[in-house]
Formats: structure tokens, C-alpha cells, sequence
């Protein structure tokens, strides 16, 4: 329904007079009445006498509307330009986020949105999704790509896999080695609550045809309880190539799995998020994973 008749209607049915209505409304008498003539038409029923200007009964019943209607317009209206423009983006970054892409994307974010506030948040391995579900952070780099209807994904690197070892294992030793070598290593416990594709991810489940992988009796959510649990002694991790550069830990070793599928770290958001900030930074995203990834020799 076109605003512009719905305020004529009103001006006319307050001020009794079309001419005086238009006075107040800034418009020509004859648009005004156009606009009564049409609303009328809309409706189908007649909603003001002429002569004298009255409403008529089913005027009298549909002025309470307008008002109603128009309140809750200049209500909305207000609300959404009263508001403060969000000013803060959150990012999640799990482990080492996307490596050296992680810095220089919020880098050229705060150049290119200097009045946004960055925060972080770090991210265990259950909040592969929850974090964001739940808004308590805007975007998030993690691994593997997340597969769920409210996410979307950014891809921004793809790296070789690698397994962490404690430094005593004869493992350790080698310079590389296959999916076979370590498809049986007691890999550190996730909890029950870690999102399947991520504990797929760690355990290499799809290579090892689904059987149940063998479990540390350590647990970990983090990469510093991985390391710790590694350099115990105790049980073994897996990840991507970067995480060596990363986190390098007295007592533990990273070895390449060279027939290892490579996976990805991505860019996770909410899918149809409009944000303005949260958009920038995915189109800041793609551009450097793109231009800078294969400097990096990270995709």
C-alpha cells in the first residue's frame, strides 16, 4: 500500500479540507485528492464524503489503521537509525587460524575499516560451529571446512597433513610417512560434544574406513593440551603443515603424512549475514587467499 495515500487520507480526514490538507502536506491539492481517489479504489469502498469533507463509516473504521500503520513505520524507522552502528567485529580463530593469511587479513581489514574494532576469541575444538551459532563470534578461522546449512565457508588455505608425536617415539625419527604408519597411533581424546567433522578430521576416519580410532586416555581441546600430551609421552595429534610453524614445543616432533589428502583451513561465517563488517572482511579474505596463498606456497 503506497505511504503517500495513507497520509493524504489522514491530512484530509484531520483537517477536513482538502485544500488545507495539502497546505500541510506540502503537495498540490490535486494530488491529494488522487491519492484519496486511489487509496478508495484500492480498498474498494468509499472512505470520505465530499461535501462537506466527512468520513464515512468505513472511513471512520480505517483512520484508526492508518494511524497505526504509519506509527509503526516512523517506530521502525527510528528504531534502525537510532541505533548504534556496530562497531566491534569478533573473529575466532582456531588454533593457528590460516596461518600467515590470518594477520594479514585483519591487517587490511582495520586499513580498510578503521572505525571497527577487531576482538578475538580462540577457539577450542568443539566450537566449530557453535561459536558462531550462538553470535559469540562473527567470523572464524577454522579447519576442516564446516558442512552445516548456516555456515559459510571461505576457503583460504589447502596443506599438507602432518602428525605430532611425542620426540622419544622411534616415529618421530623419519622424515615423512604414510597413512599406514599412522592409522593405529593412540591419538589424544576428544570430547563427546566435538563436532563429528572435526573429529573425523584429527583421526583420519575416512582412511581408516570408519573403524573407531585408538584413544589416549588424555584428553584435549586445545593445541597446547595436544603438545602437552604429546611431549608427555602420552598420545599423538594430527593437523596442517602450518601448525609446526606455529607451535614448535620441546618434546614433540611434526611429520609429514605424504599420502594424507590435503585439507583446508576456511573462513567460517554465518551464511546471510549482512553485516557490512563481516562482508568486507570475507571479500578481504578471498582476495588475499588468492593473491598471497601461493607465495605463501599455502594453496
Amino acid at each position: 500500500m503506497d505511504l503517500r495515500r495513507l497520509t493524504s487520507f489522514l491530512a484530509v480526514a484531520e483537517e477536513a479540507h482538502f485544500g488545507k490538507a495539502a497546505e500541510r502536506l506540502f503537495r498540490s491539492p490535486a494530488s491529494v485528492t488522487a491519492h484519496v481517489k486511489q487509496l478508495e479504489r484500492d480498498l474498494g469502498v468509499r472512505l470520505l464524503e465530499r461535501s462537506p469533507v466527512r468520513l464515512t463509516p468505513a472511513g471512520e473504521r480505517f483512520v484508526g489503521h492508518a494511524r497505526s500503520l504509519l506509527a509503526a513505520l516512523d517506530a521502525a524507522v527510528a528504531d534502525v537509525t537510532e541505533a548504534p552502528p556496530e562497531r566491534t567485529l569478533r573473529v575466532g580463530v582456531m588454533s593457528n587460524g590460516s596461518a600467515e593469511l590470518t594477520p594479514a587479513v585483519v591487517q587490511a581489514f582495520q586499513r580498510a575499516c578503521p572505525d571497527v574494532s577487531v576482538e578475538f576469541l580462540a577457539l577450542d575444538f568443539t566450537e566449530h560451529v557453535s561459536a558462531l551459532v550462538q553470535h559469540r563470534v562473527d567470523v572464524a578461522f577454522v579447519r576442516p571446512a564446516p558442512v552445516d546449512e548456516r555456515i559459510a565457508v571461505d576457503v583460504v588455505t589447502t596443506e599438507r597433513r602432518i602428525v605430532v608425536v611425542p620426540a622419544s617415539w622411534e616415529l618421530a625419527d623419519a622424515p615423512a610417512v604414510h597413512l599406514d604408519d599412522v592409522l593405529d597411533l593412540p591419538y589424544v581424546s576428544l570430547p563427546e560434544h566435538t563436532p563429528r567433522q572435526f573429529s573425523d578430521y584429527l583421526y583420519f576416519t575416512e582412511a581408516r574406513g570408519g573403524l573407531t580410532p585408538n584413544r589416549s586416555r588424555s584428553h584435549a581441546v586445545t593445541p597446547h593440551e595436544v603438545l602437552t600430551t604429546a611431549a608427555a609421552g602420552r598420545g599423538a595429534g594430527s593437523a596442517l603443515e602450518s601448525f609446526q610453524r606455529y607451535y614448535p614445543w620441546p618434546g614433540t616432533v611434526c611429520v609429514p603424512v605424504l599420502d594424507a589428502p590435503p585439507e583446508h583451513s576456511v573462513l567460517a561465517t554465518r551464511a546471510g549475514d549482512r553485516n557490512p563488517a563481516v562482508r568486507t572482511f570475507r571479500s578481504l579474505t578471498t582476495r588475499l587467499a588468492r593473491e598471497l596463498g601461493p607465495r605463501l606456497r599455502l594453496a
